[in-house]
């Protein structure tokens, strides 16, 4: 379970702390065949980059550029309402592996979800990965293709997982903005994205990290 949490850490954003552990993140992969063979060009890249470097980087290629955002539900949801519902259903999901968050970090955020996969046992952690892998290949084929030495991290991740990652489709946008502009306030004068919310479910469901059907098991 030490692979998740080094490449939680990995995906963190870069301090002088997490280049001097390098040495000691790499020992704890020596454990998982392969590993550090190809997370090498990552290690090598934050080794040897200034850290102002590292940081400007880091900043541009998750912050800046949503396609490789960190947050998994923005790859799904978009801006669209079902992105909360989403984040009250991880949360549950924390909670009833008594994990309690801590800090300001979203419940999606892909090295927070990390932590938590490392935390659980083999069968347990590996069904999780499985979940969430469809939307974490989908940042790695984004990254791969600007180049980004990020990118290792997520090609790992998909060779960990029990399930084939399969191609995510583009988020829907809808944004209040988008909604208003299309549709216009409804006669009541309620926003059309808050109608849809009606009725809402009040109860938990199950975590759903993409949208269509069930993808194929590995075999």
């Amino acid at each position: 379970m030490k692979t998740y949490q080094v490449l939680s850490a990995l995906l963190q954003y870069p301090e002088q702390d997490l280049v001097e552990a390098l040495p000691e993140l790499g020992t704890c992969l020596t454990t998982h065949e392969g590993a550090l063979t190809q997370l090498g060009a990552l290690f090598v890249h934050l080794a040897t980059t200034p850290l102002i470097d590292l940081q400007q980087q880091y900043v541009m290629t998750f912050d800046r550029n949503p396609s490789h955002s960190l947050h998994l539900f923005e790859h799904i949801h978009g801006e669209s309402r079902d992105r909360g519902q989403a984040m009250v259903d991880l949360l549950a999901e924390y909670s009833r592996h008594g994990l309690q968050m801590v800090g300001n970090d979203l419940p999606d955020f892909v090295p927070l979800f990390l932590e938590f996969i490392g935390q659980q046992d083999e069968q347990e952690a590996r069904r999780l990965l499985g979940d969430a892998i469809h939307v974490l290949a989908h940042i790695g084929r984004k990254l791969a293709a600007n180049g980004s030495p990020y990118a290792c991290v997520f090609a790992l991740l998909e060779t960990m997982s029990p399930v084939v990652a399969e191609v995510l489709s583009e988020p829907p946008v809808r944004d209040m903005d988008e909604a208003l502009e299309t549709f216009g306030p409804g006669a009541d004068g309620v926003e059309p994205l808050l109608k849809t919310m009606a009725g809402a479910r009040s109860i938990t469901q199950p975590i759903n990290f993409y949208p269509k059907a069930a993808a194929a098991q590995r075999t």
